[in-house]
């Protein structure tokens, strides 16, 4: 029975995630070991501000992992390094502090809103954390829901840095507008 039951868990209910890369630096580091959450995404939708475990989009025996920035609805831009959701600046406490330069601008083609992308019904827009060095959604585009695989949830090495790894989180300001375009 108990042989079950873990069966059940680790199948179902969490999956265990080796980080390589620097993608997500600094929330998390490459070679840090992750516990992630397979059960609360058939609970409820992902949220803007997860760290998700998704496949990669360019070999399916490989998994990523990025922080969901666009959900279903969204307008998206990226304008000289800042995100803007819905015409409003994506604040983002969590980034890599270096100066974002690598396809610091999405999408690279205007588009006829200038509020950016309407992403679809069963559309994610995923990014990095350390954006001058991640492959992600202003590469491969967007990521449907069947895609997404986990929530990440908790560091369990190195132990040193043991816990919760989602505890900053992103907001649209209410203030902060979309420039103009010249």
């Amino acid at each position: 029975m108990l042989a079950l039951l873990l069966y059940v868990v680790i199948n179902f209910a969490i999956q265990t995630v080796h980080v390589i890369g620097l993608s997500m630096y600094p929330t998390v580091n490459n070679e840090d070991y992750l516990v992630a959450t397979k059960i609360d995404y058939r609970f409820h939708a992902p949220q803007r501000g997860d760290i998700i475990i998704m496949r990669d989009p360019f070999d399916s025996s490989r998994d990523f992992i990025k922080r969901i920035v666009g959900v279903p609805g969204d307008r998206l831009v990226i304008r000289d390094g800042h995100t803007y959701v819905n015409g409003h600046l994506l604040e983002e406490p969590y980034i890599n502090s270096e100066p974002w330069t690598v396809n610091a601008n999405w999408p690279a083609a205007p588009t006829s809103d200038p509020e950016g992308r309407l992403l679809g019904s069963d559309d994610y827009f995923v990014m990095g954390d350390n954006r001058n060095h991640s492959s992600d959604s202003r590469l491969f585009g967007f990521v449907h829901r069947n895609q997404i695989e986990a929530r990440a949830w908790i560091r369990v090495l190195p132990v040193t840095k043991l816990g919760p790894i989602d505890t900053l989180k992103p907001n649209v300001s209410s203030a902060a507008l979309l420039p103009a375009n010249p």
